[in-house]
């Protein structure tokens, strides 16, 4: 679909993308280039019709991340200025993963830690293996995370335990992270990647307007807003008088299973509201 660095790929099945990621030789840890490259990625999902779902993990049964590749710190990395710049980066990378409006999915086995953890958060769900490890660690950097990216954890775990997951530094195993909900599911190893495929199948059966709807209120909610407005009432309408409606609709009085595989993902202005 796209040039990418050679550590990074994208393939489309059906409806589901798949981001891997190939560095087996650095756990798959993450170059500058390669967190530049998000974007990217994040466009070409986006605009294509036939996507529904993205699907980021891995190359094989190998980890999900290591985060950012410590290699680079005496480099790229070196002074204030420079670590802003690449800060800038890997920010800009996990927005443009986070800001999708479609849904997205962590596949995590094994290391998933640092950036590597940052990425995993900024998709909506994670499906993980018995084998996964999950950490962010400033703390033993003496760096502060960044507030988006904190705000993610918070979000996914609560404040007292992304308290201790900021200031201990320390990995979480699957079923801890399970637990206290960073992650929504834990399969045996040899299962969990056709198990999170089987998920983003799933949901890629579902109405495209409810989808991109419900993530687009969800999101809202987290930000703050839970009071319906006008912003909201456009996704209302714009759902009662969709293409899924009128589907769903039939489908129920006919008894059969709705098909949406022929309706196309909802355009959005630049409000994020269905245009």
């Amino acid at each position: 679909m796209i040039e990418l660095p050679a550590e990074l790929s994208l393939s489309v099945d059906g409806p589901v993308a798949t981001l891997t990621i190939d560095r087996p030789d650095k756990r798959n840890a993450f170059a500058l280039r390669m967190w530049a490259a998000l974007p990217a990625v994040a466009r070409a999902v986006e605009s294509a019709p036939e996507v529904r779902v993205l699907l980021v993990r891995g190359a094989g049964d190998g980890p999900f991340s290591a985060g950012a590749d410590i290699g680079e710190f005496g480099t790229v990395r070196r002074g204030e200025e420079a670590a802003s710049a690449y800060s800038a980066t890997v920010h800009a990378a996990e927005r443009a993963i986070a800001e999708l409006s479609k849904p997205t999915i962590a596949l995590v086995q094994g290391w998933c830690v640092g950036g590597g953890c940052e990425l995993a958060l900024a998709c909506d769900l994670r499906v993980a293996d018995e084998s996964a490890r999950f950490g962010i660690t400033p703390a033993k950097l003496g760096l502060v995370y960044n507030q988006v990216s904190t705000a993610q954890v918070v979000t996914a775990v609560g404040a007292a335990w992304a308290k201790y997951i900021l200031f201990t530094g320390e990995l979480l195993d699957a079923q801890t992270a399970l637990r206290i909900g960073l992650v929504q599911q834990v399969h045996p190893r040899e299962q969990a990647a056709e198990a999170a495929l089987a998920l983003a199948r799933l949901i890629a059966q579902r109405a495209p307007i409810t989808l991109a709807g419900a993530k687009a209120l969800v999101n809202r909610v987290v930000e703050g807003t839970a009071e319906a407005d006008q912003w909201a009432e456009r996704w209302y309408a714009a759902s009662y008088r969709s293409a899924e409606y009128t589907e769903g609709v039939t489908a129920f009085v006919d008894k059969r299973t709705a098909d949406f595989s022929e309706i196309g993902w909802p355009k959005l202005d630049a409000d994020g509201a269905p245009a």
